[in-house]
């Protein structure tokens, strides 16, 4: 029998965090999810500030508290701080932190890409507080429209440090989403189908999708605002044959779906509260899923409901209005599960309770308005008004605010392992609720009466005044209710009482850790034969950490889990995680100094930066994989699998599947505004056609596919037992040749500031020259794989992905050239 105390020396040995100065090295995730949580939760304390800045300017009219150039950055930065430092973040962070303690694994997919992600986030972050301390913060509207954010209106570098420094934070934001979506698909419990995933995961599968396909779309408009703004390539510039709503497009492409994006976890977080409090299990498992799926896919079908005033053809308002009504019925579904699920349970009122109420009340009246702004009519006559502040902000506060409340009460003793005190949780509560409803339902009246939203002064006797002194003075209300929670959370982590495990009687898996958890989680991993959100962790609890259940043993020193089937949830694999380095800390600087020498244009550094960047990328897996061929090994429980790296569906591959994903979203972003300034922009008319050696093309595309092709062909000799190394070399070699053409290709594309087809010409044409290069390089890096001795016919990883990179190079190659061709002829 094992010795519960020596296993556990033996597992935090393996997966725990050295002090001082190692701490920096950490990669494991519960550490790096609180990480997440506390840089999240300080920002929020910043934009929360700013606010109140807004809010005491707003307060009376004809106001000289700040001037309009302070007042433009501070607005900009609450939207943007709200927006993307704190809501995405900290949805990451309790992923991160809760994810694989719910799923019954001992960490995420890729410890080492979340600890980059950290550093990202932070480092980013960091450059637009900076900023704003400095004065130099970005002051053109969160939403960053062009022309004003262009360079002839803003010519300082507050349009580049929104650009740059969110760019950068969304490294972070692009690998979580990875991550989570291949830890939910492959590193379940065994027996945990998908047909058993607790709620939760179902939400942030959904989500985690989203965020795959959502993003690249804002990361592409970033890139390309950037190239206008430092390069003057015109994008943008109507008077060079560029289009302003171009930037609105692939703005808004992204910026619905991240309400959805913000809204999806915390729904998942009240799916899973609120069965706890209620008493029995939610009602209508399949149908909220079904929910969340339809939710996922119409969200990227409302993106034009913000664009209902910029000239859009009717029939396109009224199937973008459909669809922006449509949305409120899986919405529905849900908040009737929850209700139904109350009203059929035995609800105990505790403070997560409270929020849960509190979301109820303030989520359906900005759903209600939701509905009202989908309306076209209703939508031309609120545009741009405080109307529209007060709908987003009962949409985003309501769906994400109060459940992150709730959530923060029931889990923080997972966290702490000490219970909450209330003596101000309850009136924390109504001070947020009363103070947030007295700021905030107001503006639905002082947009009807036509207060336009983004101003810093009005006159008096207009009708505002008052309305604007009561919503200033909830802001304050709303701001002490904060000020509680967090002095409530600092005492109950002071004074709370001590207590084992699952201190409210829920019934999923991360109750069955200790609490505070120890950094491997579970000494042993469980068997799930029911559905996950109906189990009894009190009582698995001990049994796990006795090492009954898999892998409740030390191997070899490595950190080990369990890879299972996508669908099945059966042990399919042991994945070995690595183990703490500070490699990601120094990729995280490496990469920060390509964006502050773009920031600080001093662009001859760029290349070294991202030279640095990319030698430090290819040592972290110098390490990684098996010399030699093990066959499957015990996993305890009577059975037997090999490890991750002998098996043909491992995490790496499927990461970088969804990679590709995103980045042919990115792409397809990319020939979407080719072809809407082709058809949309005006200035096109008498630009003479573009004459391009058309051979250079076809031989760059016939080089790609040879260097595709040849990489099969390693994957298959390699399969067979054969050699693999000349078809790498080859597949190389015509992959660089590719480039060489490619790049030879741009040189030859006239004057790409001229205007905006040759802009996009030479875009184009450099996106083919990446990832031709690249797939140069992971042709190469099989190579050198070989040479070291870690691929063999069973360990192939490597010759998957080169094959896999090879082959979307080719496909990237040939549309960018075939576009390149058409709008060459464009005259």
């Amino acid at each position: 029998m094992t010795d519960p105390i020596r296993l556990h020396k033996e597992l935090s040995a393996i997966w725990g965090t050295p002090g001082r100065w190692g701490r920096l090295s950490s990669v494991n995730h519960t550490v790096l999810g609180k990480r997440f949580m506390v840089v999240a939760l300080t920002f929020f304390a910043i934009g929360g500030f700013l606010s109140m800045l807004i809010r005491a300017q707003l307060a009376t009219p004809n106001s000289a508290f700040i001037g309009p150039e302070i007042y433009n950055q501070i607005f900009t930065m609450h939207g943007t701080v709200m927006m993307f430092l704190f809501a995405i973040p900290m949805f990451e962070g309790f992923v991160i932190y809760m994810l694989p303690k719910m799923l019954g694994a001992r960490d995420m997919a890729f410890p080492r890409l979340t600890a980059y992600g950290f550093w990202c986030y932070l480092f980013g972050g960091s450059i637009l507080i900076i900023a704003l301390l400095v004065g130099a913060a970005p002051d053109s509207g969160w939403f960053m429209y062009t022309p004003l954010s262009s360079r002839p209106y803003t010519p300082g570098i507050n349009a580049d440090v929104w650009l740059l420094g969110l760019t950068f934070v969304e490294i972070s934001a692009v690998t979580a989403a990875i991550e989570i979506f291949i830890s939910i698909l492959k590193m379940r419990a065994p027996g945990m189908s998908l047909a058993r995933m607790p709620l939760i995961g179902w939400y942030m599968l959904v989500t985690s999708g989203m965020m795959i396909v959502g993003f690249p779309p804002l990361i592409l408009g970033a890139i390309l605002l950037e190239l206008e703004r430092a390069f003057d390539l015109p994008f943008f510039d109507p008077t060079r044959g560029g289009d302003p709503l171009l930037w609105q497009h692939l703005f808004w492409l992204f910026g619905h779906p991240e309400v959805y994006i913000i809204f999806l976890p915390a729904a998942g977080a009240l799916s899973t509260i609120i069965p706890v409090f209620a008493q029995r299990t939610i009602l209508g498992y399949r149908s909220i899923i079904a929910a969340i799926v339809a939710m996922g896919f119409l969200s990227f079908g409302l993106w034009v409901h913000h664009m209902f005033t910029v000239g859009i053809p009717h029939l396109a308002l009224a199937f973008f209005s459909a669809a922006s009504a449509l949305v409120a019925v899986p919405t529905a579904i849900q908040i009737f599960a929850w209700i139904g699920t109350l009203a059929s349970g035995r609800p105990r009122w505790d403070i997560p309770m409270l929020y849960v109420a509190g979301f109820f009340c303030v989520f359906v009246i900005g759903g209600l308005t939701g509905v009202m702004l989908a309306m076209v009519p209703f939508n031309t006559q609120a545009h741009d008004s405080y109307f529209v502040v007060a709908h987003l902000h009962y949409v985003l506060v309501g769906g994400f605010v109060f459940p992150m409340l709730a959530g923060i009460y029931h889990w923080m003793p997972h966290i702490s392992g000490r219970q909450s005190l209330y003596r101000l949780s309850v009136p924390a509560f109504w001070l947020i609720f009363v103070g947030f409803n007295l700021t905030f339902f107001l503006m639905h009246l002082t947009g009807l009466m036509g207060m336009p939203r983004r101003i810093s002064t009005y006159p008096s006797n207009w009708g505002w005044d008052w309305l604007n002194l009561l919503s200033s003075i909830g802001g304050f209300i709303l701001t002490m209710g904060f000020c509680l929670v967090l002095a409530d959370l600092v005492l109950q982590w002071r004074f709370g009482r001590r207590y084992r495990r699952d201190p409210w009687k829920a019934q999923t898996l991360e109750w069955a850790t200790a609490t505070p958890p120890a950094p491997y989680n579970f000494a042993a991993l469980p068997r799930v034969d029911r559905r996950a959100d109906m189990l009894e962790p009190a009582e698995i609890g001990p049994v796990l950490a006795g090492g009954t259940g898999y892998l409740g043993f030390v191997r070899d020193g490595e950190q080990e889990t369990l890879g299972v089937d996508m669908f099945t949830g059966e042990p399919e694999h042991v994945i070995v995680l690595p183990r703490r380095t500070f490699l990601p800390l120094w990729t995280a600087l490496a990469t920060a100094s390509v964006f502050l020498a773009l920031l600080f244009r001093q662009y001859w550094l760029v290349p070294f930066g991202a030279l640095l960047t990319l030698g430090m990328f290819l040592l972290w897996p110098r390490t990684l994989g098996r010399r030699e061929d093990t066959g499957p090994v015990d996993i305890g429980m009577g059975e037997q699998v090999p490890f991750d790296v002998e098996s043909k569906s491992n995490a790496s591959v499927l990461a970088n599947l969804a990679a590709l994903i995103m980045n042919g979203t990115l792409f397809t972003s990319l020939l979407f505004g080719a072809l809407f300034l082709l058809v949309i922009a005006p200035n096109w008319d008498g630009v003479a056609p573009m004459s391009l050696p058309l051979w250079a093309g076809v031989v760059a595309i016939v080089l790609a596919i040879a260097g595709a092709a040849l990489s099969w062909l390693a994957r298959s000799r390699n399969a067979a037992g054969g050699e693999a190394m000349p078809w790498l070399i080859g597949s190389a070699v015509a992959m660089a040749a590719a480039t060489v053409l490619l790049v030879l290709l741009m040189t030859l594309v006239p004057d790409p500031t001229g205007h905006a087809r040759n802009a996009v010409v030479f875009t184009l044409l450099g996106y083919g020259a990446l990832h031709t290069a690249l797939g140069a390089l992971m042709s190469a890096h099989g190579g050198w794989r070989i040479m070291q001795g870690y691929v063999s016919t069973r360990r192939s990883t490597e010759m998957t992905l080169a094959w896999l990179w090879c082959f979307y190079a080719a496909a990237a190659s040939l549309l960018s050239v075939a576009m390149a061709t058409l709008l060459s002829a464009a005259a």
